[in-house]
Parts: structure tokens; sequence; C-alpha cells
């Protein structure tokens, strides 16, 4: 099944689409990867999703507006794959939307909303859409997140001694091999909210960690932040810029410090957090993805603080770190449409595994796998990335 995969996390700069061949051969699912394509949301867009985000207080017309908007952003990388890197073959589109909120409080998860109306991505590829992946496990009493931690086991499952995932995107997760996964707290969202307020959002982000290696870390500054009692829950956890955003950053007190003072102590912070979780799971070796991989004073830093533990990335493996999580939610996608889980409880805290998603036909009849039976022991990554996908039977 050739599978398109659209993922936008919680720096909402991009929609990133990667087309993936899928295929179960015994106790193996192949990835075969066919690329990625990244499209940036428009300046107004991206304005109007940051002026929504906790903890400003929206009407509802707004949340409509941009659940038609970002759903339409999202249509637009998704035809634009299905032409570019899957030559008009792609049999299904799994979304993962735009998380807007994820309502966490004392350690439980209630509920967690992503926009980016599904029906627009069906309408504009003909094709049926599986989307609104995380309610699922809400809804079975889990976090919700790190979503991914299925597929992180299932791809590092048989490595040597004990690999751990970790993603750094707006928030930093990582899975372990005995299942436990969380979010070990911000990975690039304190980074990018300074980035913004200290150049007067002509910055979205740390290019290359250039302001960072301006700088110092404040130790004062560095403690009062550690301070968080985030920090100190135990898993299964998670968190988002409900917490981690730029009024909590103001809260902190970063009077008299410099811009490059207060980027290298955030960036030490992430380090820091994400090293102590790490630790925390006794891991011989860290397969690093996400944007926060392109920031090199972050990634120095993490790998100062874990000597003896291998740091890469993604790529070493066969998945690029850019595009890793929107290939994780083709994989969830295309379990989905197999009627196997796309959770593991032991990652997200949940009472049962769950199949994600809700289904949103394509243009024709809608035609899906027969179910199977049982799940993948483990994700093969195929050598190479493929330009000409194979002939597939069109499902719309």
């Amino acid at each position: 099944m050739l599978v398109i995969g659209l993922m936008s996390g919680t720096s909402y700069d991009a929609v990133d689409a990667a087309a993936a061949g899928l295929r179960l051969d015994g106790e193996a699912l192949v990835l075969e990867p066919y690329g990625m394509v990244s499209t940036p949301y428009d300046e107004d867009l991206r304005h109007a999703l940051a002026a929504a985000l906790p903890p400003s207080a929206v009407p509802l017309a707004e949340v409509c507006r941009l659940d038609t908007r970002i759903g339409q952003a999202f249509a637009a990388a998704a035809v634009r794959a299905d032409r570019e890197l899957c030559s008009g073959r792609a049999e299904l589109v799994a979304s993962h939307g735009q998380t807007v909120y994820h309502w966490a409080e004392a350690g439980r998860v209630h509920g967690t909303l992503q926009l980016g109306q599904p029906a627009w991505i069906a309408e504009a590829t003909g094709l049926p859409v599986v989307a609104d992946f995380r309610a699922r496990d809400v809804a079975a009493g889990g976090q919700g997140a790190p979503l991914v931690s299925l597929v992180d086991l299932l791809w590092l499952r048989g490595r040597p001694g004990r690999p751990v995932a970790l993603n750094i995107g707006g928030i930093a997760n990582l899975t372990a091999p005995d299942g436990t996964a969380f979010d070990s707290g911000p990975g690039c969202a304190l980074l990018d909210a300074a980035a913004r307020e200290f150049s007067g959002g002509r910055l979205a982000y740390d290019v290359d960690g250039a302001l960072a290696a301006s700088g110092v870390p404040c130790r004062q500054l560095l403690e009062r932040l550690l301070a968080e009692p985030y920090y100190a829950l135990r898993p299964p956890k998670t968190t988002g810029k409900e917490l981690f955003h730029a009024g909590y950053l103001r809260d902190a007190g970063l009077d008299g410090l410099t811009a490059g003072d207060v980027l290298a102590t955030l960036t030490l912070l992430t380090a820091r957090t994400v090293a102590d979780a790490v630790r925390s799971a006794g891991a011989t070796e860290v397969v690093a993805s996400g944007g926060g991989t392109r920031n090199p004073v972050l990634m120095g830093m993490l790998r100062e603080l874990l000597p003896g533990i291998a740091v890469r990335t993604s790529d070493e493996l066969g998945l690029p770190a850019a595009a890793k999580e929107a290939y994780a939610f083709a994989v969830l996608g295309f379990l989905t449409a197999h009627g196997l889980h796309g959770t593991d409880p032991r990652g997200t805290g949940a009472r049962h595994p769950s199949v994600l998603g809700s289904l949103t036909p394509g243009r024709g009849p809608l035609r899906l796998p027969p179910a199977v039976d049982r799940g993948p022991r483990r994700l093969v990554v195929a050598g190479g990335t493929r330009t000409e996908p194979a002939p597939a039977a069109r499902s719309r």
C-alpha cells in the first residue's frame, strides 16, 4: 500500500508530507521511503495559528476558520506529495493534523484537539483519509502522546544494547526499549519563543544555534527553569505549548540578560532535560530525529552531557530526521486501514491498545484491505529511496 503521511508539529511552520510503500512480510512491516516534500504555512495562517495557541483565548469562529484553513493546507500538501512522490498512485492519506490544545492536568490527559478538517484532504485528493489519531488513546485512558512510540519500538527492535528513539520538535519525547515513552519537556518550543521575542518576530527560530553560540548559560535562570514541577512527574506523561510558551518564558525572569545568554540557557535546558530522560531509560544509544537535530549547539550540548552513549540521527538508520514523524504517521495510517492496533499501552498509559483514528472516505466507494489478525513485530526500512512507485490499485 502506498501511503502519504502528513505531519505538522508544535513548531507549526510547515506541513511535511512523506510517501511510503508499506507491506507486511511475515512478522515484519517493510517500509520503502519515497521521499518527503515540505510545504510552509503561509504567513497569514501561521500568524493566526500562533495567535490562537495557549494561553490565548479565541472564539469558536476562529477555531472554525483555522480548522478549515489548516485542512486546506494539509490537502495542498497531500496533492503535491501524490503528484511529486507517488506519480498519482497513492492509496491512503494519514493526517496528524495540527495540535492546538492538549488538555493535561495533574499528570492526566482529559482531551486533545488537532485541527485540519480531513474532508478537505479527501476532497482534494480523492483518497480515503485517516485522521484524529490521538483521541482514541485518550479515550482509553492514555496520554495520547508520544503517539509514534509503537513505531519506534518496532523500528529499533533487535538493535544491540538499549537504544532509545528521541524526537526533538517543539516538545522533546523519547521511547525506551521497554516500551516506556514520554515527553521529556521543551524541545525547541522555548528556543523558538525566545528567538521571536528578541528579534521582534523577525526570526522564527535560532538558525543553526547562532544566538545560543554567542552567549553563556545563566546558572540562576537555568535553576529557576529546572524547578518546573513537570520534570519530576513519572512517565507516562505528556506536555505541550499549553505550558511551555512565550508567557512562561517571560515569567521566568529575563531582565538584564542578552539574547545570546537566554538562548544559551534555554538550549542547555533542553539538552539537560533530554539527557536526564535518556539516562533514566538506561540507554546505550540515542537515535534522534526532528527539527532540533539541525541545531548544532543543541546536539553538541547533548553529546557532552551523554558521554559514552552514542548519539546519532535517524538518517543513519534510513529515515531522514526531518521526515521521520511523517513516515511514522504513514505507518499508523496503514495499521488502522488493516484493523491493527497503533498504540502500546506501556508508552501512553492507556488501559489497552487501540486501533487509532477516524476514517473519511475518498471520492469512490470505500475499499479497505482485509483485516489482519496479528500486527507486525518489527519495522524494516528498505535501503535507499525509491523514485518511482510500484503499480498499485487505487482505492478511492
